[in-house]
């Protein structure tokens, strides 16, 4: 008999072991009334009387006896798979995959997943830092971390990593001192510069910020470069002289504090909001995920 409720099977079991009504309510803290009509609607569904009850005792019949002998091992089976989900929430373990940014990967996850695994030694975390606009649950993955202007609003959103970063510009001081150093945005119309562009995408126009002021510019240069895989050649064509290029601060910053690179314009330098990990719904959220959300927001 298909789809047999459950709970009115470990009612059954519970009675036919403890050989009463009273003392299985008293162990399931339920009433026995509840029991009782329980164990009548299993009956009912069998069409088959599965305990004999009298004044004094309560005792499992032939077919109660048979059906008692397959559920108890099935129920403990069950039982034991419901505890393990529970415990997998207190230690959780299990794969964790995320789609991010490659400046992600490279300037803010590093901060964040190794305490992260430290912490949770049952859990893998596999990391695909991607440029690209893809939608991560159809690959596989289960969340992703992008910047609130790339989100979709049908996602849960989470604040991850610092929440205000800046684009910055650069040039190497061998370039700037040679074609000299733009005072205003516009002036890098008369300069080379290393543009940069997502897959498949038109170059990314260059704008910057102050008092008020914006420009938005598309300068020209001898270099475009994909964001992402590409980036590590712009700032070494940048460092080599070729001209300005236009990156995360983050990126450039190790540069700037070597002397490779001069910041470039840096009062209309522009801030952005920080990264935000999204995912799909508030329930059912896998143990992993939820270790690692609760963990970022902790460090938040």
């Amino acid at each position: 008999m298909a789809n047999l409720p459950l709970a009115d099977l470990e009612a059954f079991a519970a009675v036919a072991e403890s050989r009463s009504f009273r003392k299985a309510a008293a162990l399931r803290a339920v009433s026995a009334s509840a029991l009782s009509e329980a164990v009548r609607r299993l009956e009912a569904r069998l069409d088959s009387r599965l305990l004999n009850r009298t004044t004094r005792s309560v005792t499992p019949t032939e077919a109660g006896r048979l059906l008692l002998e397959r559920i108890v091992p099935m129920l403990g089976e069950i039982s034991g798979a419901l505890d393990q989900v529970k415990s997998s929430q207190d230690s959780p373990a299990g794969r964790l995959r995320l789609n991010v940014p490659t400046i992600v990967a490279r300037h803010i996850l590093p901060g964040i997943a190794v305490p992260f695994l430290r912490a949770h030694p049952g859990i893998t975390l596999e990391v695909e830092g991607r440029d690209t606009f893809i939608d991560v649950f159809a690959e596989g993955f289960d969340a992703g971390i992008r910047y609130d202007e790339s989100l979709e609003l049908v996602m849960i959103a989470v604040p991850i990593g610092p929440r205000v970063q800046r684009f910055a510009s650069a040039a190497s001081p061998a370039y700037l001192n040679a074609h000299g150093r733009p005072q205003h945005p516009r002036d890098l119309l008369s300069h080379a510069c290393i543009r940069g562009r997502f897959a498949g995408r038109p170059v990314i126009e260059w704008e910057f910020e102050h008092d008020g002021e914006v420009v938005k510019l598309d300068p020209p240069g001898p270099l475009v470069i994909e964001a992402g895989g590409g980036m590590e050649l712009g700032v070494a064509a940048a460092i080599a002289g070729t001209g300005v290029i236009k990156l995360f601060e983050d990126w450039l910053r190790p540069h700037f504090e070597s002397g490779a690179l001069e910041p470039v314009l840096e009062p209309w330098w522009q801030s952005f909001s920080g990264p935000f990990l999204y995912y799909p719904g508030r329930r059912l959220v896998p143990a992993p995920l939820r270790a690692f959300i609760d963990f970022a927001k902790a460090m938040s």
